[in-house]
Parts: C-alpha cells; structure tokens; sequence
C-alpha cells in the first residue's frame, strides 16, 4: 500500500511506520478516530471532524493537546508527502475499468487521524501514559465506482448487533471496530455491500461505515441517536441540506418492517457521500432503483461542496 503516515511529528512511507507494542492504542483499543477525504485537494469540513474528535476523546478522559490548525498543519504536511511518493499516474484513486465521479483525477485524498492514550505500563489507569500517540495515514481516495451513484447497492440486514450504549457509547468514533468489522464481513459473505445494524430493541441503527436514511411519502426518516448510533458528519450535513430544500426530515425509531414501506433509501458518509441503496438483501427498495429525493440530494450535496472548496 502507498500511503504517508505521521506518528508524533515523523513522516514516513507506510512500510517504515510503526507504533510501540506498548501503546495502548494497540493492547486495549483505548483511541478515537476521524475519517476524511478532501475534495479538490481540501479537507472537507475539516472543523466538523475535529470537533468530533474533541468529543469522543473527551467522553474517554482523553486530552487532545493540539489546536485545530496544528492538526490541519500536520494534515497538509502529509498529504505533502504522499504527493512526493505517489507517481502522477497513480495519484488518484480511480479504479481500472470502474469510472468514478468527477474530481477524482485531481489525485484526491483520503485520511485519517487517530489519537490513542499512548505508550504506557500494562494497566488500565489514565496516568499509566504520559502523552498521546497521534497517527495520521493519507493515501490516494479510493472511491466506490459512480454506478453505486447511478444504479444503488445492495445491503445486508446483518445478525450482528450494534453495541449496546452502556456497553460501548456509539458517541466515541473508537479505534476498538471489532462489532463493525463482524457486521461487515457478514454482509460481503452475503454478497453486499455494507451491512445494516440492529440495536438490541431490534430498531435499525445505522450501517457498519455509514448512516442510514428511508424516505416514506416524500419525507426523509432516520434512525435518532438515542437507537445507538454514532453521529456522522455527513449524516448532519443532509439534515441541513433537507432542511435548505424544504424536504420533510425526522429523527425517528425504525425497525426492519419500515423496509417495506419505504419509497427510497440511502447510505450517507465521507467517502460514500449520499449512495442510494436498491435492495435489502433480497428485497427491493421502492421500485428497486435510486429514487428523485435521493437524486436530488445527491446532485445538491455535490453542488453544494463545490460550493464550499471554491470552485464554482
């Protein structure tokens, strides 16, 4: 893999990257992360992210000892780096044969940030680690092809079920992606491509990498966070852009028997953006194909982020 990796103020390629044995990031998952991409070289909402990750380490007694521009200063110098290891023919993340949307030729990155406890002594104490460990991995942004856009994808509603809030709170976006990993594993055995979560009341929660969204007579519904989800960035963004085109939204409880009633549905997040979802396992979404709302919303969000990055 051709990737840059920062570790506590050093670059390197991904093969000579390396975090000690002892850091607890590694021997108990005590970390958080954020997941990024930019879009005409730019991180995209950059400030949302990091806010985020304030969040999820503070709800751990985590301190973040860098200011949103050190962090972004840290960012640019690694994409910096990975420029310079990255041939131009393969600075982007396009795949052979399998076109994606427009940008990607533009060498897009993908990032992402992680904070653990650090290196310390093998207990569970807060003050057995001295300093955080701070990781950042930029690579070149793979993304789905543009027919997930155009045509959907298929999900799984998975066996596994989303940790409970008292076990794990969905609001630290933790490095410990175990129940994610087992949910997404089960979804590629059954041919799809993601999973659906259940909670422990057997309400839909969210996807193993993504939100989840239904639209039922021209309304927007999704799952709120009190089911046991993790707020995504793109998942806030969506309610705001619904909001902007006055399409009906509401955070609201749903089970698999909303499934069948649904007219349209869709996956939202960093790298999927809005992806229409066609089929739950085997059945059909509405009339199995991405419905006007989700079209709409997507050729609204891709507008809106140029927008934003200054190209329009």
């Amino acid at each position: 893999m051709t990737a840059a990796v920062y570790v506590n103020g050093r670059i390197t390629d991904a093969r000579d990257a390396s975090v000690p044995v002892f850091d607890h990031g590694f021997l108990y998952g005590e970390g958080v992360y954020e997941t990024m991409r930019t879009y005409h070289r730019q991180p995209f909402l950059f400030d949302r992210h990091m806010r985020r990750l304030r969040q999820s380490a503070a709800l751990m007694e985590l301190g973040v000892p860098y200011s949103d521009h050190e962090l972004l200063g840290r960012v640019e110098s690694t994409v910096l780096a990975h420029d310079r290891q990255t041939p131009p023919e393969r600075a982007s993340g396009a795949r052979a044969q399998e076109p994606t949307k427009q940008g990607d030729e533009a060498g897009e990155k993908y990032i992402r940030m992680l904070l653990t406890r650090g290196v310390g002594e093998l207990s569970y104490r807060i003050d057995a680690c001295p300093a955080p460990t701070l990781v950042i991995i930029v690579k070149a942004l793979d993304l789905p092809p543009e027919r997930s856009f155009r045509e959907g994808v298929k999900v799984a509603l998975v066996s596994i079920r989303r940790n409970h809030p008292q076990a794990l709170n969905p609001m630290i976006k933790s490095n410990n992606l175990l129940n994610n990993a087992l949910a997404m594993q089960e979804a590629y055995r059954r041919g799809a491509d993601e999973a659906l979560m259940l909670n422990q009341a057997g309400e839909i929660v969210e996807g193993s990498q993504s939100n989840f969204f239904l639209v039922q007579n021209g309304a927007l519904r999704t799952p709120p966070l009190s089911a046991g989800l993790l707020p995504g960035i793109t998942r806030e963004f969506v309610l705001e852009l619904a909001a902007e085109l006055r399409i009906p939204a509401s955070e609201t409880h749903l089970t698999p028997k909303d499934l069948e009633t649904a007219d349209e549905a869709f996956l939202t997040g960093t790298t999927r953006e809005i992806t229409p979802v066609t089929a739950v396992d085997d059945r059909a979404i509405g009339r199995g194909v991405p419905g006007p709302i989700t079209t709409h919303l997507l050729a609204t969000f891709r507008q809106r982020v140029a927008d934003l990055v200054g190209t329009r």
